[in-house]
């Protein structure tokens, strides 16, 4: 069993009015969400774009989000997230699959920074479809400040929330065991009991099922509801 080092609580010291930038990864649908074959079929790439869609809607209801970056190629996908008030970032580097996630929040970070240079980033999962504004208003106001920050997914292997204050570097290093990179790379783990919602993200039936109990959006709904 692996073993995570707990460091001690920093002082969060941002304050309720922090406005964040969060950068979120989009693939094109053609290509997302791939073991949700076996059970969404042809509709697979529908719900990963309803994640996506239900994703976006509740980080920008979140009270300290100021901007929502999607990066991605795919048209349908960016014109529609477009559309809810994201700013799309489609030159993203290198290839658009698994390989090129971390470049592609890089980049997105990057983007972010010339944008809003003295704002606090973090890079988010976009397959969150039961997110809660105010969860991920705990988790982003428990960043320590001066910092990089990490929440854990609900099995505790990988990350789908990564942070940092305004002049320090984001760093993602997502994918598989991302959780304990993150942490060996010296980012802080958030350690906070009540924002499921947020460590929820979504691979499987089984995640989807776990999800759709939380209580997801309704583009996730209404096409979750079209499999059964």
């Amino acid at each position: 069993m692996t073993q995570h080092t707990v460091r001690p609580p920093l002082p969060a010291a941002r304050g309720a009015s922090a406005a964040w930038t969060l950068v979120l990864p989009v693939k094109p649908l053609a290509r997302a969400k791939s073991r949700l074959d076996p059970f969404a079929g042809a509709r697979r790439p529908d719900l990963a774009l309803a994640f996506a869609l239900d994703t976006v809607t509740a980080a920008l209801a979140c009270p300290l989000v100021a901007q929502v970056l999607v990066v991605s190629r795919d048209p349908v996908a960016g014109a529609q997230l477009a559309a809810l008030g994201a700013h799309l970032v489609t030159d993203e580097p290198g290839a658009p699959g698994v390989d090129g996630l971390n470049p592609a929040l890089t980049h997105g970070a990057a983007h972010a920074r010339r944008l809003r240079p003295g704002a606090p980033l973090a890079a988010l999962s976009a397959d969150l479809p039961a997110l809660r504004p105010a969860e991920l208003a705990r988790v982003l106001g428990a960043v320590p400040a001066g910092a990089r920050a990490f929440l854990a997914d609900a099995p505790g292997t990988g990350t789908t929330l990564l942070a940092c204050s305004p002049g320090v570097p984001l760093r993602p290093d997502f994918g598989g065991a991302s959780r304990q990179r993150h942490a060996a790379g010296g980012a802080h783990e958030l350690l906070l009991p009540d924002v499921p919602s947020v460590r929820r993200d979504v691979d499987t039936a089984a995640d989807l099922a776990e999800a759709l109990a939380l209580g997801v959006g309704p583009h996730t709904r209404a096409v979750a509801a079209a499999l059964v």
